[in-house]
């Protein structure tokens, strides 16, 4: 199970892997806007995306419960693959990650960096799942979900606790989804302690499969997806996010390819920071959205790794 205190527990846990990401303020940006919005930059953490909050406490966890592991394995578009990477070599295991064969390049580089061994299978989410339980199976591996698991989630989580304390007038924060971990840990802490502040998920029109799912009532595949947001390309929620975000996230935006280019323009522009497009999905929200005068809104970056020879493409330049 999911609870504040697997999340205090995992905020204890991570901290030799985890930093705290600091909250990143626009002036100019609120002038313009009339509502201050604020950026929980986790394309500053560690390996440059939040994941190894959930990766390391995850790992950690499993290592603590079954001591003399051989390895580590897991399915992941980039980011998680390069935190469970990370990890696994700070403590001198070996990892396998198992990669789409569209992943960016520069997030295949900054995996093998960590030592892994690096798969490429398929196009989606699950053809990398089926095969990371294969591995798991055939070389005693643990294997580390990407999102759908209470560990992943709980250190996940460790960013609502931090938004509370950096920002303790919050009215709003920004999600983005892809399996649904990040705000599923993020909204469980946040509506636990206060529960007035609006927790809102983002996703590309796209690649939507939690907003589909959330107004059928039922967890739901899609048929495909398609984004510059290469990270949230998932077809299915979790079976543990799901309920998650449907007991606690107010609602769910969805953001078009444009918005989210304007947003990391956006971003470059006020606060000198460049974040993915997955991340920039959350500063896409905030700017389409209508928050009324003076609010105060926390978006949060996920992270900050692509190929940086698209940027010019990104910016029409």
């Amino acid at each position: 199970m999911l609870n504040i205190q697997s999340i205090w527990e995992a905020d204890r846990n991570i901290r030799d892997f985890a930093m705290v990401t600091p909250i990143l303020h626009s002036e100019a940006l609120f002038r313009d806007l009339g509502f201050r919005l604020m950026l929980k930059a986790e394309n500053l953490q560690t390996t440059n995306s939040f994941k190894i909050r959930g990766a390391s406490n995850c790992i950690l966890n499993r290592a603590k419960a079954s001591p003399g592991i051989k390895g580590v394995v897991t399915a992941s578009s980039g980011n998680h693959g390069q935190a469970v990477a990370y990890v696994a070599w700070k403590l001198g295991l070996p990892s396998a990650i198992i990669m789409p064969e569209t992943a960016p390049k520069a997030k295949v580089d900054a995996v093998s960096r960590w030592g892994a061994r690096v798969e490429f299978c398929g196009t989606t989410s699950q053809q990398r799942l089926a095969r990371s339980k294969q591995v798991a199976l055939e070389e005693g591996y643990i294997e580390i979900p990407p999102y759908d698991h209470y560990d992943v989630i709980a250190g996940q989580g460790t960013i609502g606790k931090e938004i509370l304390e950096q920002v303790p007038d919050v009215d709003i924060v920004l999600v983005p989804i892809g399996g649904g971990g990040l705000i599923s840990g993020i909204s469980t802490f946040i509506k636990n302690i206060k529960p007035q502040v609006q927790v809102i998920g983002v996703e590309p029109e796209n690649s939507n499969s939690m907003w589909v799912s959330i107004n059928k009532g039922e967890i739901t595949q899609l048929e495909r997806t398609a984004s510059i947001a290469d990270g949230l390309l998932t077809l299915r929620p979790g079976s543990l996010t799901f309920p998650l975000v449907k007991k606690y996230v107010d609602r769910i935006m969805l953001v078009s390819e444009s918005e989210i280019l304007d947003a990391l323009r956006t971003c470059i522009q006020y606060f000198k920071a460049v974040p993915e497009p997955s991340g920039a999905v959350s500063i896409a929200a905030a700017l389409k959205g209508n928050w009324g005068k003076d609010k105060k809104v926390v978006s949060v970056v996920s992270g900050g790794n692509f190929d940086m020879d698209k940027l010019p493409g990104f910016l029409g330049v």
